[in-house]
């Protein structure tokens, strides 16, 4: 065991964290997310987190790793589709909070994709992590900064 370890980081979890370079990209995928096919098109690491949300995780993992400071979005959504554009994406309003608190940029961290061009990015991503997280497009990436 750790000291000052979020508990909802599995060893699997931090091991990755710790292997992930400046610049690698994790993804955190919601529960609709095709982690798995995209992690084995894009040949990059599939962890699970079932039973856990993504705010929960993000929180915890932006306690360990500093998002890139050399780039202007570290953090992108996906975009609704053209039929979802109206609906009201909640969890983003989340994601806005945690990221504030762990990087002063806050909101101006945040990047978008097109859906079917996240897919492209997840797929060159370090790790994709599949959460059980029930939002509608609560998927994120987060690009890793400079430990210093």
């Amino acid at each position: 065991m750790l000291n000052n370890v979020p508990k909802i980081l599995s060893p699997e979890l931090l091991k990755t964290l710790c292997e992930m370079g400046h610049s690698d990209v994790i993804v955190l995928g919601d529960g609709n997310f095709p982690g798995d096919r995209f992690a084995h098109e894009g040949n990059c690491k599939f962890l699970r987190c079932d039973g856990h949300g993504v705010p929960e995780l993000l929180d915890a993992i932006l306690t360990m790793i500093p998002l890139d400071a050399y780039v202007e979005h570290p953090v992108h959504l996906m975009e609704t589709a053209e039929c979802d554009k109206d609906l009201e994406i909640p969890v983003w309003d989340e994601y806005k909070k945690i990221v504030a608190k762990h990087d002063e940029r806050g909101e101006k961290a945040f990047g978008s994709y097109e859906r079917f061009e996240f897919y492209e990015q997840a797929k060159k991503s370090y790790c994709i992590v599949q959460t059980g997280e029930e939002a509608i497009y609560a998927n994120i990436m987060l690009q890793k900064g400079v430990i210093k």
